[in-house]
């Protein structure tokens, strides 16, 4: 069995300017370190248990199987958040058959972006023993 410490997912933006300011200042998220100079220097973000490195260039758009998934704590809130910071919102919050809400977004190369809450009384939140 492989023992993984840590996860990163790893982005190469067509545009690496522009995708540091969707990441960074539009969704927030923390920078964890950078490196490298000049556009096409690396950014890695916190997510929650992993990382999000976006670093280098791509001339193409990623594929659209590529989806990330990243939970929030309020999806509400996050929707009204990133509507006003001119976020693409695909689709607004949304109870899902399964019990998670969930919101679509997609960053400025188009890879789709889930932003789940988990609600209280979702069996993830179940903690066996407490």
């Amino acid at each position: 069995m492989v023992h993984v410490l840590s996860g990163r997912i790893l982005l190469r933006p067509t545009d690496p300017e522009r995708s540091r300011a969707f990441y960074g200042e539009q969704l927030g998220l923390a920078v964890h370190r950078e490196f490298g100079t000049g556009p096409q220097r690396g950014t890695v973000y916190f997510l929650g248990g992993g990382f999000l490195e976006v670093s280098g260039q791509s001339d193409a758009a990623p594929s659209p199987a590529v989806r990330l998934w990243m939970q929030v704590e309020d999806v509400s809130a996050a929707y009204d958040e990133l509507r006003a910071k001119g976020v693409e919102i695909v689709r607004p919050p949304v109870r899902e058959p399964w019990g998670l809400i969930e919101m679509w977004i997609r960053d400025p190369d188009g890879t789709r972006i889930v932003l789940v809450e988990v609600p209280a009384d979702h069996p993830m939140r179940y903690r066996p023993g407490s």
